[in-house]
This record gives C-alpha cells, sequence and structure tokens, in this order.
C-alpha cells in the first residue's frame, strides 16, 4: 500500500512538472511570435508624440526612429525634430554582448552627450509617459523573464492569450501581463506592475494597418496610472528594409546629427 502511494504521488508529480514546463514553452512561443512577428532589415518612421496630462491639456512633439538589428540586437535611435525647445535631441539605445541595454542621450541646450545610468532606465524619457527602458520593451529578449499562461480572454472583439512576464533579474516592473491576438499574434495592451503587485502603467497598440505586407501599429499609447497622464505615438510615415547607414548607430551622429 505504501509502494502503491509512493508511485502515485510520484506519478502526480510527474504530470505537475510536465504540464508547468508545457506552459512555460507555449507561453515563451507566444511571446516569441509576438515580439518577432515582422522581419525587416531596418525600420524608419515619423511620428507625432502627444503628451496628455490630468488635466487634458496636451502638447506634441515629432520624432524620427530608425531601428535596425545588430551584432548583439536591436538598435534604436529617436530624433527629436519639434518644437524647438527639443529639436536636435538624439537618443540612442543598443543591446550589447552581456545581454543588457546601453542608452546615450545628447541634449542640444546643453552641447553634451550622456549616458544613461542604469539606476535611470526606469525614469521618465523627455517628459513623457514612456521610461528610458520602455522605449526598447518591445525588442526585450524573451529569455530575460519567464512566461507564463494566465488565460484566455476577449479583447477588442478577438480571443487573446494573456501572458504573465515574471523578469528573472533586476528590472523597473516586477511584472507585465500582456495581451496577445490567439490567432495573429499582435499585442493590444500590457499591464505593468510595480513592486507592490499594483498596476503602474497600462500600454496599448491599435489601429493595425498594412505596410509593406506586414500589419503595423499606428498608434501606441502608454498611460501612467497614478499620474492621470498619457502619452501616445501616431505614426504618421513607416518604412522598412530602407538602408540605413551603420554611423546612425554610434555616438559621433548623436552629437553631429550628421551620418559619414
Amino acid at each position: 500500500m505504501k509502494r502503491f502511494l509512493f508511485i502515485a504521488l510520484f506519478l502526480v508529480c510527474v504530470i505537475f512538472v510536465y504540464a508547468q514546463t508545457n506552459t512555460e514553452a507555449q507561453a515563451n512561443s507566444i511571446m516569441d511570435s509576438a515580439r518577432n512577428r515582422i522581419t525587416s532589415d531596418t525600420v524608419s518612421s515619423r511620428s507625432r508624440m502627444v503628451i496628455t496630462e490630468r488635466s487634458g491639456s496636451t502638447k506634441e512633439r515629432v520624432i524620427d526612429q530608425y531601428s535596425k538589428d545588430g551584432p548583439n540586437g536591436a538598435r534604436t535611435v529617436i530624433v527629436f525634430q519639434s518644437p524647438a525647445n527639443v529639436a536636435g535631441t538624439r537618443f540612442l539605445t543598443m543591446d550589447n554582448a552581456l545581454g543588457d541595454t546601453d542608452q546615450w542621450i545628447f541634449l542640444p541646450e546643453l552641447k553634451k552627450l550622456r549616458r544613461i545610468a542604469s539606476s535611470e532606465s526606469g525614469g521618465s524619457f523627455m517628459g513623457t509617459d514612456f521610461s528610458f527602458d520602455d522605449i526598447s520593451s518591445m525588442d526585450r529578449d524573451i529569455t530575460l523573464d519567464t512566461h507564463t499562461v494566465l488565460r484566455e480572454e476577449m479583447l477588442n472583439g478577438r480571443l487573446c492569450h494573456v501572458i504573465q512576464s515574471i523578469p528573472k533579474s533586476s528590472y523597473q516592473y516586477s511584472k507585465t501581463v500582456t495581451w496577445v491576438d490567439k490567432q495573429s499574434h499582435l499585442i493590444y495592451k500590457a499591464e505593468m506592475y510595480n513592486r507592490r503587485g499594483e498596476v503602474t502603467k497600462v500600454m496599448e497598440m491599435s489601429d493595425y494597418r498594412d505596410v509593406q505586407g506586414r500589419l503595423s501599429p499606428m498608434q501606441t499609447k502608454i498611460s501612467t496610472v497614478s499620474a492621470g497622464t498619457s502619452t501616445t505615438i501616431f505614426m504618421d510615415i513607416m518604412k522598412y528594409d530602407d538602408p540605413i547607414p551603420e554611423s546612425v548607430f554610434t555616438t559621433a551622429y548623436l552629437e553631429t546629427g550628421r551620418a559619414r
């Protein structure tokens, strides 16, 4: 009898471990498909960034963005075109060989290039609701988090996987919960939680359109729950696979604004 109970308990443990491993593998596959859904050598865009205060007042900024894969992962440059008080500000983020992200910003009024310290990565990016880390969050390597399928749920009239992602090491959020379209793998929404388990930010992606055969979000909104503020990026121009010189992804380009 004791032997039978031992065998039964052993089988229950094996089944539990298998089910857990299988769920994690499924969640990893879903997140990989969602984040790597679009294949391209480069992405170039111009967009309007609308910052909405709690009072409802807004201010608008125009930015150009250039992205390209590199030997260690994604690289992105953001250039502010207007208004005048931020024009010429340039920001570079790039993955490094250690799996971390290096970031620099050039502030024209100071004529100074500054590296963003890891302790600043959760801070506001140029007075918006995006943090420095949020800028590169969609390119975040799935191996940096433990992913779990929580449930299936309807959102925007579509059945979605709801995926929980918990960082394996120090990160600005304790966890992220993402809604991924079960059929198309489009990401519609992500909730970001602080260390107290509270939703601190909500990111919503919408107005997906066909751009060169790729469904792409024309609107991305991130809201800071406690502040009652939001920042929405409206994509005006988006191009895939346009040549981008390697020199754009350098600190020299941040300082001069010229690709050599």
